[in-house]
């Protein structure tokens, strides 16, 4: 007879036991099981497939790399591994003690294989825990030294070892570059334009209106894996840069499951808990997005409806529009960031597929207390002409999302999707008070701008071994670039210095970008690429890569002006301050004593513009002897360029074709195991960039001048050479010092036109000459089993020569020197570290002077600034939570923009006119990571 315990049978329960003690048993033991993965390539960082490995304790585990040369084991905790490699013509290797020590834990061990002819025997090496601790680092110094040019890598250990929010804050750590504005990259002293970005090796475009650069910002540092410095050129590269090629790449799929969150916040010593003012905006501006408060009303229909209506309707049409000329006050709150990602790894169908989706945003406050101030020279001594107070509130949101997704055909075929996309807005109140001494006029106004940024792009790659000596890789992609800045509002009021008047509002009968304007901006990119390369390997010693890239960019910038007037004089209207003086019932017919509303008209405000870019290369990787490596090649760009409008008799047209034949070799001696010897020659490009080359002239609220394009630039041809020593003493270490150099023919620079009251104006110009020269060294040297000390310093010559436009000095934005030192404390058996920080750039021409008028206005030089940053992080929860202590900017030393009247272009306060100055106040921060 059965047994029953409450009616349930006993042999019932027993089951259930049973079945819940191998559930117990089951979860325990996977939960002490750590995943063991890494990447196999060969001395020229050559990914490679189907590399045999044997995984050896107690039992063996077999497996073979796939096309990336990536592979995958999944391990005891506490127990040591062997892992054995072969592969056809090369020497085997064999990594011993491979231990993990927790579960779930990530060990990473890539090696790098020798070719079979070298002089090594088989070579066995040890995998420690103090070597897998920095396997990223390891792994992207082992990628400098094995790389076919001049590079430099950050590896995203380096990223999170950082306070560093986003790629362009991470690019300054990098031996010869610095950042300009906070978002723009200087390589080797050459300004922006000079620079070039990628994608995931997909070429870029730029990311600004008004300028040739690409707004590192863009990118939140979560979502990088790592980024690669290129300093040299090589033919499979992307011809039109010459001071540094950045290859931004993004995390890839994963090995296994996984999920992260991080919540994090801060606060600024200038504006947190403060009053801060802004605009009052619509209801989904947090999210950077604007809900339509700020768009056109809906009577407006298209421009040439608007510009054919009588003043009386246009009257109207402007009194409908909001009455935002006064900001909200409110508090700045803490500064908040979080972000989500999480990603899998499996079969489908018996196939092989990972995937990943993070999400980010960011709210941040800021606030800069600025100067700017115009200069003129009177018997060798400065007087001012204007001087100019702002107080400048900014909310940056930043909104991003990434996914991926990829599928292994078969081991040695692949295809991968990428999709990003990232709203940035900046949301600015800027408050102004000053004086005018040209006109002897105290001022005071403000100005509303709402910048929103949208980039989209996605990304289709296949990767192919076609068989052992032949590869194949093809990608497409199609990038959107929105810009859209709606009713940027300008107002002004002066009175005068002597008199007691009041501010009175500065609108007269003529319409003005300067006061009572609303302006409507919109640029829309439209990019795609395609491409492909094949590569053939010879043999271990010679291989030979071909390749085409194609881009179309199509571009429309249209931008709408309107602008308040007063017919005839009303002085009752004219001293109502900002928040009334502009309510409906002030405007009137369009040709009476009160308010009216008209567009300012010009050509120029709207322009399209297309570029075609075919590019193909042959390439040849030539192992010569034992010490002596050589790629070399040529690179044929055929650039096809039309800007402001396809009608030839049209005075915005403007249309060129230029096919460029672009030569690359780079020679690597191998001193020894441990050292390189880099030689390197090249020829590159710089083509003006779409803005630079329209007629389009809008008025600069902060610079207080107007910026113009130049239809007649010519393009720039660049000479390169370099060479460069390098030392890899032993794992996660390095030393580099090098030599460069570069002759310019053609060069583009900005050049400045001195006027009174706002009418100064930026344009570009092409110089005859220029040449630059530069010393740079690079050091990561662990000083003992705690502390590694990483450093790099470069100094920099660079010189302009044109007697015709009267020019001798140092290309703008060239620093004569740039240090940056990190000093790195480690305790990995307690998941604690901490980083200090420093930066600092010698001084460099911000703003160039009024050249044209010989003994004009001088050059605005940047003053060396001291940047200290200092970060602490501790792990938690078994090593699946971290918490993270920033501070950033902790000397707070202000910005100063300078001008002087000698050949002596040092800072001196007693002597030198500031022409602009800013403040950005020190951030502390928090962050908490979980992961499971």
């Amino acid at each position: 007879m059965e047994s029953n315990l409450c009616g349930i049978n006993i042999y019932t329960v027993k089951r259930l036991l049973i079945l819940v003690g191998f559930i117990a048993i089951a979860t325990i033991s996977q939960a002490q099981k750590a995943k063991l993965t890494g990447k196999i390539t060969s001395s020229k960082n050559e990914a490679l497939a189907s590399v045999s490995l044997s995984l050896q304790s107690d039992k063996t585990q077999v497996s073979k790399t796939d096309i990336e040369g990536r592979y995958s084991f999944t391990i005891d905790v506490a127990k040591n591994y062997t892992l054995v490699l072969t592969y056809v013509g090369y020497k085997n290797k064999t990594v011993q003690e491979i231990k993990a020590t927790t579960a779930n834990e990530d060990l990473v061990v890539d090696v790098v294989l020798e070719e079979a002819n070298s002089k090594l025997a088989d070579v066995t090496v040890s995998a420690n825990r103090s070597a897998n601790k920095g396997a990223t680092d390891n792994a992207l110094i082992s990628f400098q030294k094995n790389t076919n040019t001049v590079a430099s890598v950050i590896s995203a250990e380096t990223i999170k070892r950082s306070p560093d929010r986003n790629t362009a804050e991470i690019l300054k750590r990098t031996p010869g570059a610095s950042i300009q504005e906070g978002k723009y990259i200087i390589v080797r002293g050459l300004a922006d334009r000079y620079n070039q970005a990628m994608l995931n090796g997909i070429l870029l475009t730029s990311t600004e209106p008004d300028r040739k650069t690409f707004s590192f910002d863009l990118f939140p540092s979560q979502i990088i894996d790592n980024i690669i410095i290129n300093k040299a050129f090589v033919p499979e590269l992307p011809g039109e840069w010459a001071g540094g090629l950045i290859q931004v790449n993004t995390k890839d799929v994963p090995s296994k499951n996984f999920f992260n969150i991080q919540l994090g916040t801060s606060a600024n010593s200038l504006i947190t808990g403060k009053d801060f003012f802004k605009d009052k905006g619509g209801k989904t501006d947090w999210l950077g997005i604007d809900d339509g408060t700020r768009a056109l009303p809906i009577g407006y229909t298209t421009k040439s409806n608007f510009d054919t209506s009588s003043i009386g309707a246009k009257t109207a049409l402007g009194k409908t529009m909001s009455n935002n000329w006064a900001p909200v006050q409110t508090t700045a709150k803490p500064n908040i960031n979080m972000q989500m990602n999480g990603g899998f790894a499996g079969t489908l169908f018996g196939k092989k597929i990972g995937g990943m989706i993070g999400v980010s945003y960011s709210n941040a406050y800021r606030f800069q207390y600025n100067t700017n101030n115009q200069n003129g020279i009177t018997a060798e001594k400065f007087n001012p002409i204007t001087e100019l107070k702002d107080s400048k509130y900014f909310q940056d949101i930043n909104m991003g999302a990434i996914a991926g997704l990829s599928i292994f055909l078969n081991p040695l075929n692949k295809i991968s999707y990428k999709a990003i996309a990232n709203v940035k807005t900046a949301n600015t109140y800027n408050s102004r008070m000053g004086t005018d001494y040209s006109r002897q006029d105290l001022l005071k106004g403000n100005e509303f701008i709402f910048a929103q940024n949208v980039f989209f792009t996605n990304q289709l790659n296949g990767e192919h071994s076609l068989s052992s000596k032949l590869k194949f890789n093809w990608y497409g992609a199609f990038n959107i670039l929105d810009s859209y800045s709606p009713d940027q509002r300008r107002i002004m009021y002066t009175k005068s210095v002597t008199g007691s008047d009041p501010y009175v509002l500065n609108i007269s009968n003529t319409l003005s970008q300067q006061s009572g304007s609303r302006i409507f901006q919109t640029l829309s990119d439209y990019i795609y690429t395609a491409g492909g390369d094949l590569t053939f390997k010879i043999n271990q010693q010679n291989t030979i890569k071909a390749g085409y890239m194609g881009q179309v960019k199509d571009r429309l910038y249209d931008a709408q002006l309107f602008a308040i007037t007063m017919p005839r004089d009303n002085a009752a209207l004219r001293l109502l301050d900002a928040s009334n003086a502009f309510n409906p019932s002030n405007f009137g017919t369009g040709t009476d004593n009160k308010f009216a509303f008209n567009s300012i008209q010009n050509r120029n405000f709207r322009y399209l513009a297309n570029t075609i870019l075919n590019a193909g290369y042959v390439q040849f990787d030539n192992k010569l002897s034992e010490g002596l490596r050589v790629v070399w090649g040529l690179r044929v760009e055929d650039f096809d360029q039309l800007v402001g409008s396809v009608k030839k008799w049209d005075p915005r047209h403007t249309y060129s074709k230029v096919t460029d034949y672009l030569p690359g070799v780079n020679a690597t001696i191998k001193v020894g195991d441990k050292s390189n010897l880099r030689i390197t020659g090249s020829q590159t490009v710089i083509r003006p960039e779409l803005r630079e080359l329209s007629a389009l002239s809008i008025y600069d609220f902060e610079l207080n001048a107007s910026v113009s394009g130049n239809p007649s630039l010519k393009r720039t041809k660049i000479t390169n050479t370099d060479l460069r020593y390098e030392v890899y003493p032993a794992a996660g270490e390095l030393f580099t010092v090098g030599i460069f150099y570069k002759n310019f023919e053609n060069p583009i620079e900005s050049i400045y036109q001195e006027g009174s009251g706002g009418s100064s104006l930026f344009s570009f110009q092409n110089v005859s000459k220029a040449t630059a020269f530069g010393l740079e060294a690079e050091a990561r040297k662990k000083l003992s089993k705690r502390f590694t000390l990483q450093a790099n310093a470069s100094y920099i010559n660079s010189k302009i020569n044109d007697a015709a436009l009267n020019v001798s000095r140092s290309l703008q934005g060239q620093s004569p020197y740039i240090i940056n030192t990190g000093l790195l404390y480690d305790v990995v058996e307690k998941g604690f570290n901490a980083t200090v920080l420093f930066n600092q750039i010698g001084k460099r021409i911000y703003l160039v002077g009024d050249i044209q008028a010989g003994a004009g206005t001088p050059d605005v030089y940047e003053k060396p600034r001291s940047l200290v940053d200092f970060q602490i992080s501790k792990k938690f929860a078994n090593n699946k939570a971290e918490i993270k202590f920033t501070i950033a900017d902790i000397l707070n030393q202000r910005q100063i923009f300078y001008q002087n009247n000698n050949s002596d272009t040092e800072y001196d306060a007693t002597k030198d006119a500031i022409r602009l100055s800013r403040k950005f106040g020190t951030t502390y921060g928090v962050t908490i990571n979980y992961s499971l």
